[in-house]
Formats: C-alpha cells, structure tokens, sequence
C-alpha cells in the first residue's frame, strides 16, 4: 500500500555510514562556535537515508542555515544518484554566504543557493505557474521530490502549507515535530499559536496526504506524502 512507503523510506539504511562526514562535521564545530543549534546527527543521518532511497531529482532544503545538513546531503548526492536541482533557502543574507562556499566545494552537484521568505517564494512560484511560466524564471522547482522543512515553531505549520503543493505526486516532505511550549503562555503567545497551528496542521492534511512519525534521538521525524 502507499502509505506503507513512507514507514520503508524512513527506516535505517544499513547500507551507508553511520559516521558524518568530515565537511558536515567541520560545520558542527562552527554552529557551536557561533552558539548556534541543528537537528541532531541522528535525524540527519536518517533523513540522508531517506533521501538515498528515495533518489530525488528535484530537492528544496528550506532553513538550511549554515549547512550542517545540506553537507550529508551533498556527500549522499556525489556517493549516489545526483539530482537534477538541489535548493537551499534561506531568509537572510549571511547564511547564504555560507552556503554558497559549500556550493562551490561540491560542484559536482547542481545546486543553488536561494534567498528569500520560504512562504512568499512558494506563494512567487504557485503565481508563476498558474501563469503559465512565460516570463523569468520561478523563484523555487516545481514539483519537488523532496521537501525538508527546519524552521522555528512559530512559523513552521505556514511555512509546510505553502511548500506541500509543490510536491510531485510521488514527492515526499520532511520535517521534525517541534517541542510543545511549556510554561504559563498566554493564547496569543507566538509559540502556542504556532503549536496550534501545527496541530491544525497535521489534522487538516490526514485527508490528503499520508503522514508518518520517526522517533529517534533528539527529535521525531515527519514525512507527508500524497494520498492516491
């Protein structure tokens, strides 16, 4: 059945390392450096495996920071089956500088570093096709076949909503649960809002796209992909 894809795509690929690549963590060391944080190495590690058995040709890594994902994602694609496009979004101009660098250190991969709010370049691109494509280009791929969603609780549900209909059909999105508030909050606090909102989410999207959970350490993983 389809829906058992999902629970097969996000198994333990025994196949590949388990340790993270060198460029990957070079880049943990200088997230800390620069007291920042990123999923653990076992959500990343299983979202590579994800990946490699999924063998996308068109990839969108939306909150891709400074790369400590994108470079196991790099390494997978020039160990295995390199796609087509591989975009890294990012909102701000710093960490793209960042991203261009490791790029550049994979050039055997086709990829391109993407500036912008993810909600508004999805939005750029549903108007872009719904016109046809007849002028520039649009500002994300069309029909991805993987979406990887990291980004902060208060935005993440908006962020998903805007990115699933870009998916192919076959296409799957990635991303991790985000932690519950806690302490007294008012309602219209931005954490319990956007909490809210993602359980308003996964509720709403169970009428059209299966859904899957992968417990690990440090973070549960979750894949939608389309329902037939």
């Amino acid at each position: 059945m389809r829906g058992e894809v999902l629970s097969a795509l996000l198994a333990q690929n025994t196949e590949l390392s388990r340790d993270e690549p060198e460029v990957s963590a070079n880049i943990g060391a200088q997230l800390n450096h620069m007291g920042l944080t990123s999923w653990s190495i076992s959500v990343r590690r299983r979202i590579r495996d994800a990946i490699s058995r999924l063998e996308p040709n068109n990839v969108i890594e939306v909150g891709a920071g400074i790369g400590h994902l994108s470079a196991w994602l790099f390494d997978q694609f020039e160990n295995g089956k390199n796609p087509k496009l591989f975009q890294m979004v990012e909102e701000g101009n710093r960490f793209a500088v960042i991203l261009t660098r490791l790029k550049d250190r994979f050039s055997s991969v086709n990829s391109k570093v993407v500036v912008g709010k993810a909600t508004l370049l999805a939005a750029e691109t549903t108007a872009w096709n719904l016109s046809g494509g007849l002028v520039g280009e649009s500002p994300l791929k069309n029909e991805a076949d993987a979406i990887i969603v990291n980004s902060q609780l208060e935005e993440i549900a908006d962020i998903i909503e805007a990115l699933l209909p870009l998916l192919s059909h076959n296409g799957v999105l990635f991303t991790v649960e985000p932690t519950p508030p806690v302490g007294d909050r008012s309602e219209d606090d931005a954490e319990v809002v956007g909490f809210n909102r993602w359980m308003e989410l996964i509720k709403s999207s169970n009428e059209k796209y299966h859904i899957a959970f992968a417990p690990l350490f440090g973070g549960t993983i979750v894949a939608l992909l389309e329902k037939d």
